[in-house]
């Protein structure tokens, strides 16, 4: 970015997620955020206090991205929206899904989205405890697939190459079931591991919907 754009702190936030997204939070530190700005580290001063301020920002910042959910009476299409958006922003930021949940002082987006979810749940008639529970679930899952999603070893496109490659290096006789499941399900056309977040989905929000009906009665 050219040093004649004035300096302010979306640019500045801005910025800092671009840094994040190519090297991780490791990467972002004040002196390389103020090289990447063309400016002196003091002048990031004005608009952040600090590095956790940074972190804050940067995590407001990808919630913003977040689609909330509609506000409608269907809370398991809501809740579905909101997961499919999380796991896609999350995907776009892979580093954030270690440090959503650590803010210690969550800025507005965050503390909107976390609010809307919230709002979907009640109106779904979900008592308290099962809410907080719905959430977790929720938000464990999302969290925690995005994890196993970025650290996979190969792209999706790449998956029949370096599986094949990975059983020929097997011992013979070695590990059978997992050698029966890879050619009778993972290679065959069309697998994709992405796919499993939405059967995975529908799996907890049909045990959340048994919880509720239980619940009411």
């Amino acid at each position: 970015m050219s040093a004649q754009v004035p300096l302010s702190r979306d640019r500045v936030l801005e910025t800092a997620v671009a840094l994040a997204d190519e090297g991780g939070v490791a990467a972002l530190t004040i002196r390389a955020l103020a090289a990447r700005l063309g400016v002196k580290p003091m002048s990031l001063y004005h608009h952040v206090p600090n590095k956790e301020a940074i972190l804050d920002g940067i995590v407001d910042a990808v919630f913003a991205e977040i689609e909330l959910p509609p506000e409608g009476p269907d809370w398991r299409a809501a809740l579905s929206r909101r997961a499919h958006s999380a796991r896609a922003v999350l995907a776009r930021h892979p580093w954030a899904t270690a440090v959503l949940e650590s803010r210690a002082h969550p800025g507005p987006a965050t503390l909107r989205h976390h609010d809307a979810v919230l709002g979907v749940l009640k109106r779904g008639g979900f008592p308290y405890a099962l809410a907080a529970h719905a959430y977790s679930l929720l938000d464990s899952y999302v969290y925690g697939f995005a994890l196993t999603e970025a650290a996979l070893p190969f792209a999706p496109q790449d998956v029949e190459e370096a599986v094949g490659e990975l059983l020929e290096g097997f011992p013979a006789g070695e590990y059978p079931h997992l050698v029966e499941f890879t050619e009778h399900h993972v290679l065959r056309p069309g697998y994709e591991y992405g796919a499993e977040f939405g059967y995975g989905l529908e799996l907890i929000l049909d045990g959340l919907a048994a919880r509720l009906a239980e619940a009411g009665r």
